[in-house]
């Protein structure tokens, strides 16, 4: 089996230990990519793989050598990552939020406590197993930092930030009852979906849509799975050369070129 190929490995990291991270495997297959995995938490897509805790990023690697035999080519996650510590905004924090602020997705600021030992973790983790932090170019094994609110607007050609999260409802649609809030967001998770599986196969056969009245934690639940794809599809535009690194020599967030730079044309309505 080979330790390293055309594989992409997506995380949705919590900024907490408390929360659960949404994880996705894709692979390369034929001309395109396919969906091997998707899973809702660490615990969940290790599960059956190995033992779990204490190596997060070497029972993450196990599980996904366990199911497409091959470690990952580049492993995307959406945390503040650095060669530094992080204390406070970064440049790569401060480059995105120029280029996206005014389509409403600029970053969040981390701090030394959040993500703080979470994201130093991960990046350790990963880098002792030979994945270090591109910022730059991509040198496989690798990890990088992902954003996925401005990768949909790359992906779906969006004009500003999409109303896809479950958590944020009423600050999208004020006017509206919290029932008719619920199926805008189930149509918005969908259109999302539609479009991600032209990129990567077996998207939408594998997230099957919530019903609009699921409990609170079943929608959160999907929305992770979901940021957990669209990670995995900015490794493979970042692994594919279809990225930009926005930020310095210690950290950048990468980001996927829109769809016309790619070559390729509008999505459908």
């Amino acid at each position: 089996m080979s330790r390293s190929g055309r594989a992409v490995l997506g995380i949705d990291a919590a900024w907490t230990l408390t929360q659960p991270s949404g994880v996705a495997l894709v692979q390369a297959q034929g001309d395109g990519w396919r969906l091997v995995e998707v899973a809702a938490s660490y615990a969940d897509y290790a599960a059956g793989h190995s033992s779990w805790p204490p190596a997060t990023a070497a029972a993450l690697l196990e599980a996904s050598e366990a199911r497409c035999g091959q470690h990952p080519a580049v492993v995307a996650i959406d945390m503040p990552l650095a060669t530094t510590a992080i204390v406070a905004r970064r440049e790569a924090d401060n480059a995105v939020s120029r280029q996206y602020g005014a389509r409403h997705c600029s970053t969040h600021s981390p701090s030394a406590i959040r993500p703080g030992p979470v994201s130093d973790g991960l990046r350790a983790g990963f880098a002792d197993l030979g994945y270090r932090l591109a910022v730059s170019e991509i040198s496989t094994p690798a990890l990088i930092e992902v954003y996925p609110h401005p990768a949909l607007l790359e992906l779906t050609g969006a004009p500003s930030r999409l109303p896809y999260k479950a958590g944020k409802l009423r600050t999208y649609w004020k006017t509206l009852t919290p029932a008719e809030r619920r199926a805008r967001l189930i149509v918005t998770w969908g259109e999302i979906l539609q479009t991600l599986d032209v990129e990567i196969a077996g998207v939408v056969a594998a997230l099957p849509l919530p019903a609009a009245d699921a409990p609170g934690r079943v929608l959160k639940s999907f929305e992770d799975r979901l940021d957990a794809v669209v990670c995995a599809w900015c490794g493979v535009c970042a692994l594919e050369g279809h990225a930009r690194p926005l930020g310095d020599e210690t950290a950048a967030v990468w980001i996927p070129f829109g769809r016309a730079e790619r070559g390729l044309s509008a999505p459908c309505p």
